[in-house]
């Protein structure tokens, strides 16, 4: 299968998270109290030129590139 990160997903298909690709703790930690881990959905609902918004769980988040660089997702 095919990884590669949400920058590259599309809009409005659901996708499941690999893994998180950083060694920033705050990050990690950050992201897991979304519910953005593995083994957990999540769906690219609109592209911005900084980043974009993702859907996890009943929630509704932007996040920049540099964040969604991170998201490892198939």
């Amino acid at each position: 299968m095919n990884h590669m990160n949400l920058t590259h997903a599309e809009e409005g298909k659901e996708y499941i998270v690999q893994q998180i690709d950083t060694d920033d703790e705050e990050l990690n930690a950050f992201l897991f109290s979304l519910g953005c881990y593995a083994g957990e959905p999540i769906t690219v609902v609109s592209h911005l030129k900084s980043g974009c918004v993702v859907s996890i769980k009943d929630g509704r988040y932007n996040i920049d590139n540099q964040l969604a660089e991170a998201i490892v997702i198939a």
